[in-house]
């Protein structure tokens, strides 16, 4: 017998979904029935994901979409709950990284690390919720990190905004429970995706820099997107019906000890 699939009839809007843990998203919400906006600024990118879940049976559109716009995420959420009939998931996957010493810094560069990574939840947020009571509530899921607990060396702006994310889920979680909407954050640790790779290409020897950070994971080996997409549909349906205001971190053990072998 087929199990059910966990999203059917459900429309979700993801951002930051043409590459990463936000494609994998997209594309698992979209496996188990969602309708999906796929909302990004990578047009050429974006539109080849929604083209491949359409012809692999999924229903999914995209939005050019500038994040740390108010008015690209107000029209983006408006049209997704127009054309596809309702909003009933928002996950807050985009996010940029910047590796620099603060002192270093200008005032531009930490302006648009919280334009995009902290800012553009509350915009997201705000416009989503109308929809989200229309349709009897609905799952909120924000994209965090493990430097939303922890410190990590040469990106004090990005894990200052990580950190903002977590609390700002909280808040979200306790605003809205009685309109029957949850807020979760999940908080992967090292992930293969494009962020991670620029980061590493900051570094005189990128694959030896990142050998040197997995020594540090006890399981050994980098998340794929795929494996923290699986933790943003157990947010995004009914499987975590009674779990709102928390996190959930992916992490291969990372932030569990400080020593372990």
């Amino acid at each position: 017998m087929k199990t059910p699939a966990r999203l059917e009839g459900r429309c979700a809007w993801v951002s930051g979904a043409t590459s990463g843990i936000g494609e994998a998203a997209a594309r698992l919400l979209a496996a188990e029935g969602a309708s999906v906006v796929i909302a990004g600024i990578d047009e050429e990118r974006g539109r080849a994901v929604a083209l491949e879940i359409a012809s692999a049976g999924g229903r999914a559109v995209f939005h050019a979409c500038d994040v740390s716009r108010e008015e690209a995420v107000r029209a983006s959420i408006d049209r997704a709950a127009c054309e596809l009939g309702g909003l009933h998931v928002l996950v807050n996957n985009a996010g940029i990284i910047l590796v620099k010493l603060l002192d270093e810094c200008t005032r531009d560069d930490w302006e648009r690390v919280f334009a995009v990574n902290v800012r553009s939840i509350f915009f997201a947020v705000k416009h989503a919720v109308p929809h989200l009571r229309r349709s009897g509530g609905g799952s909120i899921v924000n994209v965090g990190s493990i430097s939303s607990f922890v410190g990590q060396a040469s990106t004090p702006i990005y894990t200052a905004s990580k950190g903002a994310v977590l609390q700002l889920t909280r808040s979200i979680a306790l605003d809205y429970a009685a309109d029957g909407i949850r807020a979760n954050c999940i908080c992967p640790g090292i992930t293969d995706t494009p962020m991670l790779r620029e980061h590493l290409e900051k570094q005189p020897d990128p694959g030896a820099a990142l050998a040197k950070r997995l020594r540090r994971v006890p399981t050994g080996k980098a998340l794929a997107p795929e494996e923290v997409a699986r933790a943003i549909l157990y947010l995004a349906c009914d499987d975590s019906a009674g779990v709102t205001g928390t996190s959930l971190v992916i992490d291969g053990g990372y932030t569990a000890a400080a020593e372990w072998e």
